[in-house]
């Protein structure tokens, strides 16, 4: 039985290990890249194709007003753009859309209110339903809690003068990311993967993704890939990989940001990253035996791709690590110093310490790199959040696995949008509690993440109690990372009663 366990916490670990690796190199190509990138295209009178761009909106009544008025403001010739506010909505949204639509009409924009009969498809359904009765080339898509910046397209659009581009996207930029606590943990998290890893597949060649929105498709390069399909959560990483399976290549503009809203109540945040994780998943079950199968894939774009669509295993790996660590206390406890075996094998398991240090480099160059650059106030500011940020990833374990484990079974579940509040002013509470769609309950995960912080919260007293100290400090941020999980799920559920 304690070999089991042994090996139920090993193997998870060698999983993390390889992915970290693979994390490590995209870090790497991308610090040793990021001083030779050329992203300086600009238009000329030549090319001035025409611009189809999708709105898909649904219930956004606290954020769809200032969409609108973004769009209105793209430096663009305006009989080369037509605007389709692809709208599923069942709520006041409607009537708002409607009203702003008519105010907006003096900017001399064709803009269509697109209203579906049924929400077949969720948001894949709207973008391929606003496709069939589109005129432009290329197709710009931007989600409601975006603005998209008046040179959009001005920045993204010369790129397609290279006919094997299918897609250009943006990075995302944060503008409420000091907000709070988790606003600024939600920023570290999501630099990690808009500056590192999107910069670094795409100046090495690796399959990358579009990110759903803040993004201009070539029209053909999505026709050509099958068009949008709604078997999956994430729509977006699920047309990327069949079209660049199609042979159509990706344009990254780490240095061009689009700003959008992050989360600011931990059901909102959990909603979003439900969504992600499971998305992810189908996607790896449905995409990745076409990436190992392709002949026109190499070995290390495979092992790359495999490390993409995977990602989301990485939370069951930690979930399975979290459990079969608390045996090792006893283990170690009962059996070093009289079987050599578990006394190596425990020796072994340190690796867990190399996988932190090419985790922190990797989130390092992301944190240094949007914010202008090595200095001894950035390494500071980093070396204090960095623990809080991993403390509070290991508190998602639970969460995310779950999702991670229906998307690899197939259970489906319909597409949960994210609740937006139009918050920026740090600290406001302003706007709580008459948010309608925020979920105002607690969660039965959220009830189990608290249990789960007693439980590792009684292992560390016990760890101390037998002088085992071995894995104490990872039992230490698994206490503090569910307990904080969990505690914003109780008191944002309070803020909303």
């Amino acid at each position: 039985m304690a070999t089991l366990f042994v090996v139920l916490y090993t193997l998870p670990l060698f999983f993390i290990f390889l992915y970290s690796c693979i994390q490590l190199q995209l870090a790497l190509a991308f610090w040793w890249r990021r001083r030779k990138l050329n992203n300086d295209a600009t238009m000329i009178d030549d090319f001035v194709p025409t611009i189809t761009i999708q709105l898909p909106v649904y219930n956004e009544l606290y954020v769809v007003e200032r969409l609108l008025e973004a769009v209105v403001k793209l430096d663009y010739p305006k009989d080369k753009v037509e605007i389709q506010v692809l709208d599923d909505s069942n709520d006041e949204t409607v009537e708002i859309i409607a009203s702003k639509i008519k105010e907006l009409e003096h900017f001399g924009w064709d803009i269509k209110h697109v209203r579906r009969k049924e929400r077949v498809g969720f948001k894949a359904g709207a973008l391929a339903y606003g496709l069939t009765i589109s005129k432009g080339e290329f197709v710009a898509v931007f989600d409601a809690d975006f603005i998209p910046n008046p040179d959009f397209l001005n920045k993204t659009v010369p790129y397609f003068m290279n006919n094997k581009i299918g897609v250009v996207q943006t990075r995302w930029e944060h503008m409420n990311k000091e907000y709070s606590f988790l606003t600024q943990m939600q920023a570290l998290a999501l630099d990690g993967h808009f500056v590192v890893e999107q910069m670094g597949r795409n100046m090495s060649g690796h399959f990358m993704n579009f990110n759903g929105t803040a993004g201009l498709w070539r029209r053909t390069c999505i026709e050509d890939a099958g068009g949008w399909a709604a078997d999956t959560l994430t729509e977006d990483l699920d047309l990327s990989y069949r079209a660049q399976l199609k042979g159509w290549e990706f344009k990254y503009l780490g240095d061009v940001t689009t700003p959008a809203e992050l989360p600011v109540a931990m059901n909102a945040f959990k909603s979003q990253q439900f969504r992600w994780t499971k998305g992810a998943a189908e996607c790896a079950v449905k995409n990745l035996p076409r990436v190992l199968k392709s002949k026109d894939v190499g070995i290390i774009d495979k092992l790359h791709a495999i490390a993409h669509l995977m990602n989301s295993g990485i939370f069951i790996c930690i979930l399975l690590l979290s459990f079969a660590s608390v045996p090792l206390v006893y283990i170690k406890f009962n059996y070093t110093g009289q079987d050599e075996f578990y006394h190596k094998i425990l020796e072994y398991a340190a690796i867990g310490s190399l996988n932190m240090v090419m985790i922190t480099i990797f989130f390092w160059f992301s944190y240094e790199h949007t914010r202008g650059g090595f200095s001894l106030k950035n390494m500071l500011t980093f070396i204090v959040k960095f623990p809080f940020f991993l403390t509070l990833s290991l508190g998602m374990a639970l969460h995310n696995a779950m999702a991670a484990f229906e998307g690899y079974i197939g259970k489906k579940s319909p597409f949960v949008r994210t609740p937006k509040f139009n918050l920026e002013e740090i600290g406001t509470l302003k706007g709580w509690k008459k948010n309608k769609y925020l979920s105002k309950g607690v969660g039965l995960t959220a009830k189990m993440e608290l249990l789960f912080a007693l439980f590792f919260l009684m292992i560390i007293i016990l760890s101390v109690y037998y002088g085992v100290y071995g894995m104490l400090p990872f039992h230490i941020m698994l206490f503090f990372g569910y307990a904080t999980i969990s505690g914003y799920s109780f008191v944002h559920a309070r803020m909303m009663s």
